[in-house]
């Protein structure tokens, strides 16, 4: 399965936290599913790190490259499927991240209850 990290998943997962569930936390570390990270999240982590939102390690991206992640750029095809998505989500970040998975034939992992009012391309992780 190709499944695309929420920027909330992300995190969660670099820092071991307690917060990822263990559905999310098996299916990252199952070398069968590819695993990617958006462009979109690392500008949403860079973006609150640096309005002080967010507090990162001095080696975060030391960190994240030691990861078996694939990245994923943002495209204008990504862009463009934006302006398709109904208007269930507000967040920019989240209505992107929707997009790229839908786009890509991915699924999203998430907790966000908002997200599955998108439909397959969202993963709901409890």
């Amino acid at each position: 399965m190709k499944l695309l990290l929420d920027t909330h998943v992300l995190l969660w997962w670099l820092a071991d936290s307690p917060s990822l569930p263990t559905k999310a936390r098996v299916l990252i570390a199952d070398r069968e599913n590819t695993v990617f990270i958006s462009a979109v999240s690392l500008w949403e982590i860079w973006l609150k790190q640096s309005l002080g939102k967010l507090r990162l390690p001095d080696n975060f991206e030391e960190i994240l490259a030691g990861q078996h992640f694939q990245n994923l750029p943002l495209t204008a095809v990504h862009a463009r499927e934006v302006a398709n998505l109904p208007w269930h989500h507000r967040d920019p970040f989240d209505r992107m991240l929707i997009a790229q998975a839908q786009v890509s034939g991915m699924r999203l992992l998430t907790v966000d209850e908002n997200a599955p009012a998108y439909g397959k391309c969202v993963l709901l992780v409890r």
